[in-house]
């Protein structure tokens, strides 16, 4: 016989359980995700979780994927999580027995296919980074590359003198003949808008971690270090390396040790790392973000220096799914 308890009352006694079995950041996922179950819950009339059964665990997966946008790799981190909460909840007699084995978590396959992050893995980094590692060179460089969409030649090539954090924008210059070009020559050079949080990070890593350093032409980089302006695979490194899953979540997607895994040892290794992303998949992400936020193609293209025939073909990865949505939100149509 099933006992009866509400979905809220449920996710807080299992939070409770788990925390003194789980890391600070474990804890931050399923507290994540759960509240996003209990709101779906609560929408769809289950006011207690005897109800809950293999078509609603379906729906909410399928709500998960298509309303929330979220990745692939995503989702399947998402039902792994899920099921281990239906597993508890069958320990309590709060659903039918044998639910959790009814769970399908989808494959994430190749990642090398899916390297994009989701606006909610993109948040869970910045939290991770803003509790641990706060204005740190990671923290930084990571808010700056998904805040603007920028490419990473453009963040290295910016100087402290290009920042305008009173203003909030940066100015972008091509400056080939001191080593640091822009992708699309002088027609790349613009001012970024960027958001207050993205300058409050940027003034304190000046103020607290920056290096005092200058470049090979006794310019003053943003991002530096002991040798002078950072070099590009260095910020190619950075990235992937907080990017890990484990980092910010404290858990492998991949049944990997960190004590033995090349990728989370090494910062030159990150990469190997089947779930981390590079700076243009970030890239190609923080562009989505703003296409699925309604934003109009022509301001994202002049605002990520790409043409709106070449962000159409390889940087807008958007579903149908969220195109629709999109354009329902733009015309008001709710």
């Amino acid at each position: 016989m099933t006992r009866k308890i509400s979905p809220k009352e449920a996710v807080n006694r299992y939070l409770a359980e788990r925390k003194s079995e789980v890391s600070k950041s474990s804890l931050q996922n399923y507290r994540y995700l759960l509240r996003r179950f209990v709101e779906w819950c609560e929408l769809n009339d289950v006011d207690t979780l005897e109800q809950l059964d293999g078509f609603d665990i379906h729906d909410f997966k399928i709500h998960r994927r298509d309303e929330d946008g979220i990745s692939n790799l995503t989702l399947h981190k998402n039902m792994c999580n899920l099921r281990v909460f239906v597993r508890h909840l069958e320990a309590w007699n709060a659903v039918e027995s044998g639910l959790s084995e009814s769970i399908i978590v989808p494959n994430i396959g190749d990642p090398s296919k899916d390297r994009s992050i989701d606006p909610e893995t993109a948040k869970q980094i910045l939290d991770y980074l803003r509790k641990y590692e706060y204005a740190s060179f990671n923290h930084a460089l990571f808010a700056l590359l998904w805040d603007t969409g920028m490419r990473v030649g453009a963040a290295r090539s910016l100087d402290f003198s290009d920042v305008y954090l009173e203003e909030m924008y940066v100015d972008l210059h091509h400056r080939s003949v001191e080593g640091t070009p822009l992708k699309n020559g002088d027609g790349g050079e613009r001012q970024v808008n960027l958001h207050a949080w993205v300058c409050d990070v940027l003034e304190d890593y000046v103020d607290q971690k920056r290096v005092d350093n200058t470049d090979d032409f006794d310019r003053d980089p943003l991002f530096t270090t002991r040798q002078g302006r950072a070099h590009v695979n260095t910020l190619r490194a950075r990235v992937t390396q907080v990017t890990q899953p484990c980092l910010y979540t404290g858990e492998c997607p991949h049944d990997r040790s960190q004590d033995d895994c090349e990728a989370y040892q090494s910062r030159e290794h990150a990469a190997k790392c089947p779930s981390s992303v590079s700076p243009h998949d970030i890239r190609r992400s923080s562009i989505t973000a703003w296409l699925n936020q309604g934003h109009r193609k022509e301001l994202v293209s002049d605002r990520c220096d790409v043409s709106p025939k070449v962000l159409d073909k390889h940087y807008d990865v958007r579903s149908e799914s969220d195109k629709r949505t999109a354009r329902r939100d733009a015309f008001d149509m709710s």
